[in-house]
């Protein structure tokens, strides 16, 4: 695969490439490494695309994964013990948050990267609110969240963000205090 778009948040690209450039390099190398034809996997089943042969998210997913694993990147993962004082006092819940976590995709030397291949609101919420709580934990200092760009896109079921799509918002919501750095990369074939 290759890089086609690059979108610093927060000074998210000066901030890596002068702090974790070795970190910054593996992940340009992982993307490299990844053959997507080898994910082109899925028949469509859509209305509007039958029988079409798209990109599978969970074999890109995977072939990420295999990659940042040869690297010694980790996933990093709390577990959630939910609050319950705030129910009202005639409401007992049926379930708890036993088993409850939070993910980072991949951790190396306090860089968190999400690789998301899914819908819209997965993107925002890494960048906007897990790289946050991450951060806030203590777990890493700066993300970088890993999109196909638009083009890409079409060729996986429909639904799947975008690069494009998410660069516009982030431009548009502006940069909030407790945001991080974050370096979104727009991937292609």
């Amino acid at each position: 695969m290759i890089i086609a778009g690059i979108y610093p948040f927060k000074g998210g690209k000066e901030i890596i490439r002068s702090q974790h450039p070795a970190e910054l390099r593996e992940v340009e190398q992982i993307i490299a490494a990844v053959d997507s034809t080898q994910c082109k996997t899925k028949t469509s089943r859509e209305k509007t695309m039958p029988g079409r042969t798209l990109y599978s998210p969970r074999a890109l997913n995977r072939a990420f994964t295999k990659e940042f694993g040869l690297r010694g990147w980790e996933k990093y993962k709390v577990h959630c013990d939910y609050p319950t004082e705030y129910y009202v006092s005639d409401f007992v819940p049926n379930s708890s948050s036993k088993g409850a976590f939070r993910e980072m995709d991949f951790v190396k030397n306090r860089v968190g990267v999400e690789v998301q291949f899914g819908k819209y609101a997965f993107m925002v919420y890494n960048v906007c609110a897990k790289m946050t709580i991450f951060h806030k934990l203590g777990v890493i200092d700066v993300g970088i969240e890993i999109v196909p760009i638009k083009l890409f896109a079409e060729e996986m079921s429909t639904g799947v963000s975008y690069f494009e799509q998410f660069v516009w918002d982030l431009e548009h919501r502006g940069v909030a205090d407790i945001d991080i750095p974050v370096l979104v990369l727009g991937v292609t074939t």
